[in-house]
């Protein structure tokens, strides 16, 4: 005995129905938009101490937060570890995570970590508990991060997505992006400013110490460096080096992270034989002759280059030579923070030294376990006197996968300085 014909012909109706709805139910909790805060749970760890040398190996690349944490990125997330000098990457101290949207950037400055997101969505964490500070609309990225499976690009040098400070002292983050820029507060999130960018005829270079946005604009006639009031979005200044014609390339020299912070430029322009340095000032990019050369770094007040096998310190104001190490060996620097310029050799020592005298500060082979020195420098990262390199298989093949592309499957060498 069964259902009549009329009734089973509901019950299959509403079965059906149930099962949609369920589906539907399913598909929606998978794939609705959503954030997961994973908040810590332990106590915010004391600034480490390390002993100079080698701390260990990592898979990706740290941002150093207060000299406390390390954050890392990954396609959907940002996450920290503890503490500072574990040789490797623990269990997360907190984790933040999105979805559908897809993160870009990141950058710090104090206990604030700020997420770009490919929606535009910028969300900062108290790097302390890894709780929601808050979030602020931004632009759509014009481009999507090129990083490889270190995210090295994303945490160290993040397109589009920079900080500064103006002049009363205020910390402000400037996001561009999609034929726009906007300029947000550090503190608390509140939007300053947001101002149209012609996309198709302007780049950005990064920002200064003192709050200017700079890019390179080229819609009013020849390329021009443009100067942007980061606290109300405001143009203060349109600027050529003298002499210059045609087209320009500018880089930004001594950048406190990634392109943030820079107080010195150097433009390239047809005919130049090399480049023109310049310090940013009050009245104006002044020249720098010593930072003219591609190589030159600047570490504080001091420019430094490799010159005829010598590392050489000078005033980047005055261009007068200051020290001179001649007995370092072949090499390259790599990368300059505040108090320490490092230099690479040939054979992969690092020699770390003080700007400002010439005086080495350590020096120690950047080999970990027995991985050796056989490999290539690729990306370069350091802060809070930390130095991590990215370490690539010689003869480095650019356009190889990952697994041929990196040294090993932990290629970021993470070192004391």
């Amino acid at each position: 005995m069964g259902f009549p014909k009329g009734r089973r012909r509901l019950v299959v109706a509403v079965v059906a129905l149930l099962a949609t709805a369920a589906v539907a139910a399913i598909v929606h909790r998978v794939l609705a938009p959503a954030e997961v805060s994973t908040v810590a749970r332990g106590a915010y760890p004391a600034a480490a101490q390390p002993a100079v040398g080698v701390v260990g190996r990592l898979p990706v690349a740290p941002l150093i937060v207060d000299a406390r944490l390390r954050v890392y990125v990954a396609h959907r997330q940002v996450y920290a570890d503890r503490p500072v000098d574990g040789r490797h990457r623990t269990t997360p101290y907190w984790s933040y995570r999105r979805w559908p949207a897809e993160l870009v950037g990141v950058v710090a400055s104090g206990t604030t970590v700020v997420s770009r997101w490919s929606d535009g969505q910028l969300v900062a964490l108290d790097a302390r508990t890894g709780r929601v500070a808050w979030t602020a609309d931004g632009p759509v990225p014009a481009e999507e991060p090129t990083s490889r499976r270190t995210g090295a690009g994303t945490v160290w040098a993040p397109a589009g997505l920079y900080l500064t400070r103006t002049l009363d002292g205020r910390a402000v983050l400037v996001a561009t992006g999609s034929g726009e820029a906007r300029g947000v507060d550090l503190a608390d999130g509140r939007e300053l400013w947001h101002a149209a960018l012609a996309a198709e005829c302007r780049r950005d270079v990064g920002t200064t110490p003192d709050g200017q946005l700079v890019g390179v604009e080229t819609c009013a006639g020849p390329a021009a460096v443009e100067f942007r009031d980061a606290a109300t979005g405001k143009v203060t200044n349109r600027w050529r080096p003298p002499g210059a014609a045609g087209e320009l390339v500018v880089t930004p020299v001594g950048c406190r992270s990634g392109r943030s912070e820079c107080p010195a430029l150097r433009t390239v322009a047809p005919g130049d034989a090399a480049g023109r340095g310049w310090l940013i000032g009050p009245g104006g990019p002044a020249p720098a002759p010593a930072l003219d050369r591609l190589d030159a770094e600047l570490a504080g007040d001091q420019a430094v280059a490799v010159v005829d096998g010598a590392l050489v310190g000078r005033s980047a104001r005055t261009g007068t030579e200051l020290w001179r190490r001649a007995d370092l060996g072949q090499g390259r620097i790599v990368a300059v923070q505040p108090g320490r310029v490092h230099l690479l050799t040939d054979q992969n020592d690092l020699v770390t030294l003080d700007p400002e005298t010439g005086a080495e500060r350590s020096r120690f082979t950047l080999n970990a376990g027995s991985d050796g020195t056989g490999w290539a420098p690729g990306a370069v990262y350091a802060a809070d006197g930390y130095l991590a390199v990215e370490r690539l298989r010689r003869p480095v093949d650019p356009d190889a996968d990952d697994q041929r592309y990196f040294f090993t499957s932990e290629p970021v060498i993470f070192a004391a300085t």
